[in-house]
């Protein structure tokens, strides 16, 4: 049996599926991008903001869940510009303990949803 994960502090989805799913001790989540959650609008004024943001609505995914940074095992970092890796990275980092930080690719691709620079998802566990 699998459990829905849902927080009204993420962006809502805009599609058939859900910000997280939490099967045995295992957070699988939807990939987040850089909506405000009140608002539903992008906050994409440079690319640090954006990442901030993106690592705001994970965060709220990971605490609906119970969980917080330090139960993420993996995460998957998606960017239209492999030029903004060090500073998507430098905001990505400062969530993280860097002794405990997940596994991690990070991936150049030609186009997000809704045009956006960066979408990361991460796997936790509890």
């Amino acid at each position: 049996m699998k459990t829905i994960i849902y927080t009204k502090k993420a962006p809502a989805p805009i599609g058939p599926y859900n910000q997280a799913v939490l099967k045995g001790d295992t957070l699988y989540t939807s990939g987040q991008i850089a909506l405000n959650p009140e608002t539903m609008e992008l906050v994409i004024e440079n690319i640090e903001s954006e990442t901030k943001q993106v690592m705001e609505n994970m965060k709220a995914v990971l605490e609906a869940a119970g969980m917080t940074f330090e139960n993420v095992v993996k995460s998957t970092i998606f960017i239209m510009n492999m030029n903004d890796f060090g500073s998507i990275n430098t905001v990505y980092g400062s969530y993280f303990n860097e002794k405990t930080a997940p596994a991690r690719e990070t991936v150049q691709v030609a186009c997000l949803p809704k045009n956006v620079n960066v979408e990361i998802s991460m796997i936790a566990v509890l």
